[in-house]
C-alpha cells in the first residue's frame, strides 16, 4: 500500500542555505503550480482553508532575499526548494 513520506534536506553553500522539502503525494498540476503562491488561493472547500500558507511563506522568503520554487510530477511527487542567501 501507499506509505506517505515527507523528506527534508538542508545544505549550506558558501553563499546560501538551501532547504528541499519533498513528498510522494499526488503532485501538483501545471495549472495549479501557476497559482499556488497567490494570496487566498486554495484547493480546499470553502471555509476549510485560507490560502495564505504558501503566499506568506513566499513573502517571508523574498523579504530575506531568497527564492522558493516548486518542482512537481503529477501523480508522483512534489519538491519545494528554498534558497536564502547568507549575505
Amino acid at each position: 500500500g501507499y506509505q506517505p513520506m515527507v523528506q527534508v534536506k538542508t545544505k549550506r553553500t558558501s553563499q546560501s542555505i538551501e532547504v528541499d522539502i519533498s513528498d510522494n503525494g499526488r503532485g501538483i498540476s501545471e495549472e495549479l503550480k501557476k497559482k499556488i503562491f497567490q494570496p487566498f488561493f486554495t484547493t480546499k472547500p470553502t471555509g476549510e482553508g485560507t490560502g495564505l500558507g504558501l503566499s506568506l511563506s513566499y513573502d517571508i522568503i523574498k523579504s530575506h532575499g531568497g527564492t522558493i520554487t516548486v518542482d512537481s510530477v503529477a501523480g508522483k511527487s512534489t519538491t519545494f526548494k528554498i534558497i536564502i542567501p547568507l549575505n
